[in-house]
């Protein structure tokens, strides 16, 4: 594929305090691409200022703030995508997601556009926590010691809406985001699989997430983490 551009999509329920962190990781990856980027926020039933510390924000690339009230990370998901992708066009357009709570590696960007130009129409990347604060000791270490042990391959197999990109032209092909309270980034991947798409496994973009005790999708990363704990506990 030649990537021509690029969209990248944030969906946030109540992030404000993360915001700045996030979006400027994301500014710093764009400035490295060599492509034009557009960032979209959408902000899905948001009850805190996250509206007002994105208005603050001066990033470098086309930056735009969109408010939903769907209460679903899929639906939220699409509508960041389906916005970049009706104003971006398909043909030539890369799409990125990653989460409001996460910081993405400068080089991310430049990362996935080389698998794309590869011949990926899909890059699934991985994600790292480096602040634990909120979970005890052994949730950690059950986390990391699982997580490593899907790495060794070259096709570990993870989904993180937090770490995705795809071509626009396959996204549109197969359906875009359901709109579910979950999962959507692991549905997307699965029908892009299932028609035919090429699915680039990376682990060298990871991006730093966060291991929040407060979840905001029932079947997230905090969720999963959430699980680690009781089953620990039931023990």
């Amino acid at each position: 594929m030649n990537v021509q551009r690029i969209g990248v999509v944030v969906p946030a329920r109540d992030e404000a305090p993360r915001l700045e962190r996030c979006l400027l990781a994301i500014d710093r990856a764009a400035t490295a691409v060599g492509r034009p980027v557009a960032v979209v926020l959408v902000l899905d039933s948001c009850t805190d200022d996250s509206a007002a510390r994105a208005a603050e924000l001066a990033l470098s690339v086309p930056f735009a703030v969109l408010t939903v009230g769907h209460a679903a990370a899929g639906a939220t998901r699409a509508a960041g995508a389906d916005w970049l992708v009706d104003r971006l066009g398909s043909t030539g357009t890369w799409l990125a997601t990653t989460d409001a709570d996460s910081a993405v590696p400068p080089n991310w960007l430049a990362e996935q556009v080389r698998h794309a130009e590869r011949g990926a129409a899909v890059v699934a990347g991985t994600v790292a926590v480096h602040d634990w604060e909120d979970r005890p000791v052994w949730v950690r270490h059950r986390a990391e010691q699982e997580y490593a042990l899907t790495l060794a391959g070259s096709d570990h197999g993870h989904v993180h809406g937090a770490n995705l990109g795809i071509a626009a032209d396959w996204y549109r092909q197969v359906g875009g985001f359901a709109p579910v309270g979950c999962d959507e980034d692991v549905l997307l991947v699965a029908a892009a699989r299932a028609a035919g798409a090429t699915i680039a496994w990376t682990t060298d973009i990871a991006v730093i997430t966060s291991a929040r005790s407060d979840a905001r999708a029932p079947g997230g990363f905090a969720a999963y983490l959430d699980r680690l704990n009781v089953d620990e506990a039931a023990s």
